[in-house]
């Protein structure tokens, strides 16, 4: 097992321990002109009073979370107020009206449930041929408010009971719970097992627990169908921004998918035994998925323009059954990924709801008797500053140089 593997399967572990109106043309960043953190904060608060800000003791690294907007993290900063905003946030949509498919509020975090496809999907009534036409969002992670349980300087944690039936008729009763909590740079640092002089890079880092229980009366199994926990983070592009996927070692390309909305131009992704790249420009759509017997606990992408490298990790259960999320009934409902990647571009008739891109994990089925709960940890770390450092911690948790990163597209 190399050096590398064995941070990842450190990480893995250490996810699970919690560290306790104006239009979007005039308002939405661009990679010449991008938002700051205030700039964001202030037009949120127009539409949520009562938006959350966290921050550490030093006021750099702050998150802003929303329970009106599903329990979401909009955005973050490393460097305070004036920082640069990491989240893509969607200032079209806060206008209205409700769109019946997906009200797409944007937001660096935010958690979904699955599957969204196969006979057991969550997006389709019974009997509804799985078209955009019939695909709905269910309300509770689309545009529903959520309870705020409890808050404090770094940490909230957020509610919200509902029901939900699925493609078979099931009705699922049940309760989401999702707790946000802002590291400080030293549980950052231990959490990702970091050796480096970090004095010369700025970092906001934050844990999610995401949580769903059966409040119904009847076991959740693979008779009735299951929910699973999805959490999707919407960054901004860059034209030079490239996706890294780790992966378990494998000459061949077992346990990926790359053609969820068609085949993916070749200049445009690249795999190799350990590594799947994705470019992330926000100028062509496409979806990777990876699996969670060829999955390792992480997703990252590096921006060489601006100078940001993000890392998210979360937890992987191979021994579990994951949930198949395409928009057909024949495809095993029990065999999906566990880690995806989403690069948005323009749609056939030349619209777009972006630019951004999307780092993805999901957790294994929920299969559960009454009462009982499952979690689901994603973390999400920026780092931005002096490349050299960047490429130290590039090679110390992902096992690959910032240089091999670029050269993979053309890029630097």
């Amino acid at each position: 097992m190399n050096k590398y593997i064995l941070v990842l399967t450190l990480l893995s572990n250490l996810t699970f321990t919690f560290s306790c109106s104006e239009r979007q043309k005039d308002n939405q960043a661009t990679e010449e002109s991008p938002n700051n953190f205030l700039q964001d904060k202030k037009f949120l608060e127009k539409f949520d009073p009562n938006l959350v800000e966290l921050s550490t003791d030093d006021k750099q690294a702050k998150i802003l979370v929303s329970p009106k907007y599903q329990g979401k993290v909009f955005t973050s900063s490393a460097a305070g107020e004036n920082g640069e905003s990491f989240g893509w946030i969607n200032y079209e949509a806060f206008e209205g009206p409700l769109d019946k498919h997906m009200n797409a509020y944007g937001g660096e975090s935010r958690l979904w449930l699955g599957p969204e496809g196969n006979t057991y999907s969550l997006y389709f009534e019974p009997g509804k041929n799985m078209e955009f036409e019939n695909w709905h969002t269910p309300a509770a992670i689309d545009y529903e408010p959520w309870e705020e349980v409890k808050s404090g300087q770094r940490e909230i944690s957020m509610a919200k009971s509902t029901s939900i039936t699925n493609y078979q008729g099931t009705e699922f009763k049940l309760q989401l719970q999702r707790t946000v909590a802002l590291l400080e740079k030293e549980e950052i640092l231990k959490n990702t097992a970091l050796i480096a002089d970090v004095s010369a890079i700025k970092m906001v880092g934050y844990t999610t627990i995401n949580s769903i229980q059966n409040t119904g009366d009847f076991p959740w199994t693979q008779s009735t169908g299951a929910p699973c926990l999805w959490v999707l983070d919407m960054f901004k592009p860059s034209a030079e921004t490239t996706i890294i996927l780790p992966l378990k070692p494998n000459e061949t390309k077992e346990g990926l998918t790359t053609n969820y909305f068609g085949e993916i131009p070749e200049e445009r992704i690249a795999t190799t035994n350990n590594y799947l790249f994705l470019k992330a420009d926000g100028q062509s759509r496409g979806k990777v998925g990876v699996s969670p017997e060829r999955g390792l606990p992480m997703a990252a992408s590096y921006d060489p323009i601006n100078k940001v490298l993000t890392i998210t990790t979360f937890n992987i259960s191979p021994e579990m059954p994951y949930l198949n999320q395409e928009w057909n009934t024949d495809a095993d409902p029990f065999k999906g990924d566990a880690v995806n990647a989403y690069n948005d571009g323009p749609l056939e008739d030349g619209s777009q709801m972006g630019p951004f891109y999307e780092l993805e994990s999901v957790s294994p089925g929920a299969f559960l008797s009454p009462g009982q709960s499952m979690e689901h940890f994603h973390n999400v770390y920026h780092f931005t500053g002096n490349e050299k450092v960047l490429n130290e911690i590039t090679l110390q948790i992902l096992g690959i140089s910032i240089e091999e990163i670029n050269e993979v597209f053309g890029n630097g």
